[in-house]
């Protein structure tokens, strides 16, 4: 019988994370938590067990087949090296419901890993909790990850491409009204992809954590379920939140730009819309 892909959690609430810490039944060498924030943050205080990877740094802007190659070989280094592996329950966390947590998650949903999920309201979430903190430095216990890419839940320009001619296809653009509209320029070129609607990422978060799923299901209405999606933003983390936030309504059919405005607003062969 042919084994059906589905999402495991997604986010899980500080409570939960910290029973599975505690409690013997939880088996803790099977849970992975890694904290995405700068070290300088980690050593301050984080989460115990947690190591630590600033994901923010390993921001990618080529998706032409090459550099998806060497995306695909660079990320299983990095999920090697943090311990990543078939068997774990990997928990990414941030200072809040993030964009850094956020595309851990995506990273491993890329790579067919379902036993993932992202705390709820991040560090702050946590400390408001009460809930322990440490300060020593956990080492990485190196595995041997072996996902596999699935390629529907990554776009690259050429499918971005192809995708604004299409009615069907919907592009969310996670920046700013300022980004989107060219007020703000973060690239050679102001603007956004032709077609893309604004829905800033920050419309997800209430509080350090999601909105309850009525709320999120709100922002998003506009969008039918069966629709094709696009998330993009900058350099693919703003997107990884609204990719999260959308697979947690239950969009099926969903993107996330790898590449984003930092690709495709440097690539003069793009087209463009300025609204300002």
């Amino acid at each position: 019988m042919k084994k059906t892909f589905h999402y495991y959690m997604l986010v899980i609430s500080p409570e939960d994370l910290h029973s599975r810490i505690t409690t013997p039944t939880h088996r803790p060498e099977a849970l992975l938590i890694v904290d995405t924030r700068p070290f300088s943050e980690y050593a301050e205080g984080h989460v115990p067990n947690a190591v630590n990877i600033d994901l923010m740094q390993f921001h990618w802007i080529d998706t032409s087949s090459e550099g998806i190659k060497q995306f695909n070989k660079q990320s299983k280094i990095l999920l090697s090296n943090i311990g990543a592996s078939k068997n774990k329950f990997v928990v990414f966390y941030d200072n809040i419901s993030g964009p850094s947590a956020a595309r851990g998650v995506w990273l491993l949903l890329y790579f067919s890993h379902c036993n993932v999920a992202m705390l709820d309201g991040g560090m702050a979430r946590w400390k408001a909790k009460g809930l322990p903190i440490e300060t020593r430095t956990n080492a990485f216990v190196p595995s041997r990850f072996e996902g596999k890419p699935d390629p529907k839940v990554l776009a690259g320009y050429s499918i971005v491409k192809s995708a604004i001619k299409r009615k069907s296809s919907i592009l969310i653009d996670a920046r700013t009204k300022e980004e989107f509209d060219g007020s703000t320029i973060r690239a050679a070129r102001a603007g956004h992809i032709p077609r893309a609607i604004n829905i800033d990422w920050n419309e997800n978060i209430q509080d350090y954590s999601f909105k309850q799923k009525g709320d999120l299901a709100k922002i998003y209405e506009q969008i039918p379920k069966d629709a094709e999606v696009i998330a993009y933003c900058q350099g693919g983390y703003r997107a990884a939140n609204t990719f999260v936030a959308l697979k947690m309504l239950g969009y099926k059919n969903i993107r996330m730009y790898l590449g984003s405005w930092g690709e495709w607003a440097n690539r003069t062969d793009l087209p463009v819309v300025v609204s300002k």
